[in-house]
């Protein structure tokens, strides 16, 4: 048996058969632009398959050896990548440029920062591997763009025949002069390699004289910035002077480049990718740093906590009541990551746990809550209560205590949120009922909530929370 093939007999130890399947196909015959920086929910969709297995199975494949995780941020406009890191460490704090689209990104977590999955170069040499050897579209397409972008065949084909008007490889040290008519249109030098581009604002009358204009790669500095032009012949030379090949592309900024380059796929975001329990258990060296901050401008946290577990200990005694504890946590972490969440910690008979969205919370916090109903119906008692909290909004990802943590005012409104309840109830907040998704589960269960002004312990003001009786 090849080493590839007991990697994959393990990894059907721990993920799904039909995803571990999927992974061996892709492996065996996919092209090679196929296993690069592969989109794990473009490939759930694909393949048919549910896309928490998918991730899971990706992870753990990734755990083995099979494929290498990619955190990359990217440029919100055009989807560019602005930054290929090997680990979510590496993450700058400092803001992103896009030469593309003339603007500079504060990296956030939530839609910036894509997890894809590229084959190990042990198991399976592909282009990517060796990107200086890509041809010109090749690298664009593969080593540029993310994930995300959707550039089917005939959008690529439009954008080398419409789009462009010139393009060639340039080796470091040489020069290439190109001979142009310029359209009266705006027009975009552009340069993958360096992520350089130089906007050519082409208007008024048409010349027939030949214009010049020079642009040099470097190691130091990308070439950006705008030059008015007229319509008619240019003479463009490029000097190479840094220390690689360069890819210069002349593009047309019509509607087409948009058109071409503004279809998206969803994408495995960062901030699902902490969320997602597997991660959380398998990769944890490859979180944070200690003095890392990533800023996640929405997260859904749930505290639960067992009300009057002390006097549980008390009247039942030690043994049944450490039983009945653990019976607790084994159905609240199951619901945790059936509903698309991750634990965070676990504090005494508290839980704290993240969801990418509101409505998944809601939903743990509803199956929590009738799983204790059941925890009691076994028992013939009614003394096993579980307090609920679920809160949403902006947070820092941080290492505490060598664990991946959250920080922030949000945090600490989700776990004061949860103190207010008394019995079987679930405490909200504004925040989590305003989310569509929410109140259609809500009104679905014909449940309807019960405001109330709350005074939470070290929040100034009062806030409105909703009850779920």
């Amino acid at each position: 048996m090849s080493n590839i093939q007991a990697q994959i007999s393990v990894l059907k130890q721990t993920a799904d058969p039909a995803v571990v399947e999927a992974i061996a196909q892709l492996i065996a015959n996919g092209h090679d632009r196929d296993l690069n920086r592969i989109n794990a929910l473009d490939f759930a969709d694909r393949t048919g398959l549910d896309q928490e297995k998918v991730i899971s199975g990706f992870l753990h494949a990734s755990r083995l050896g099979l494929f290498d995780i990619g955190w990359n941020v990217l440029c919100p406009g055009c989807g560019g990548v602005l930054g290929a890191h090997t680990t979510l460490k590496s993450l700058k704090h400092e803001d992103y440029n896009c030469a593309l689209c003339a603007a500079g990104y504060e990296a956030s977590v939530d839609e910036m920062v894509e997890v894809a999955f590229t084959v190990s170069p042990q198991v399976r040499r592909i282009g990517a591997h060796d990107p200086d050897t890509l041809p010109i579209w090749e690298y664009t397409r593969q080593m540029f763009w993310s994930s995300g972008v959707d550039i089917n065949e005939e959008a690529f084909s439009r954008l080398i025949n419409e789009v462009t008007l010139e393009a060639l490889e340039l080796p470091a040290g040489e020069k290439a002069i190109l001979s142009l008519n310029l359209p009266n249109q705006f027009v975009i030098v552009f340069e993958p390699v360096t992520h350089s581009a130089h906007f050519l604002d082409v208007q008024g009358e048409p010349t027939s004289e030949r214009q010049q204009f020079s642009i040099m790669f470097n190691n130091l500095e990308a070439p950006t910035g705008t030059t008015v032009m007229r319509p008619g012949p240019l003479r463009l030379t490029l000097e190479n002077q840094s220390s690689n090949r360069v890819l210069p592309s002349v593009w047309i900024a019509a509607d087409a480049l948009h058109e071409i380059i503004g279809k998206r796929k969803p994408i495995l975001t960062a901030k699902r990718m902490l969320s997602n329990q597997t991660f959380r258990d398998v990769f944890k060296a490859d979180n944070l740093n200690v003095d890392q901050r990533l800023k996640i401008t929405s997260l859904t946290f749930l505290f639960t906590d067992l009300k009057g577990s002390t006097a549980l200990y008390e009247r039942v005694g030690d043994l049944s009541a450490f039983d009945l504890v653990r019976a607790h946590f084994r159905a609240i972490l199951e619901i945790i990551a059936a509903e698309k969440g991750a634990v965070v910690k676990t504090i005494g008979d508290a839980v704290m746990a993240t969801f990418v969205r509101p409505e998944h919370a809601i939903t743990a916090g509803l199956r929590m809550r009738a799983a204790m109903d059941d925890l009691n119906k076994q028992r013939g008692a009614n003394d096993l209560i579980l307090k609920i909290g679920i809160h949403e909004g902006p947070c820092l990802a941080v290492m505490l205590n060598e664990r991946q943590d959250y920080f922030g005012q949000t945090v600490n409104i989700a776990a004061r949120v949860q103190s207010l309840s008394t019995a079987q109830e679930i405490h909200i907040t504004g925040q989590v009922l305003d989310a569509p998704a929410v109140a259609e589960i809500l009104q679905r269960r014909e449940i309807k909530p019960i405001q109330k002004q709350a005074a939470l312990r070290g929040i100034a003001d009062k806030m409105v929370v909703y009850e779920i009786p």
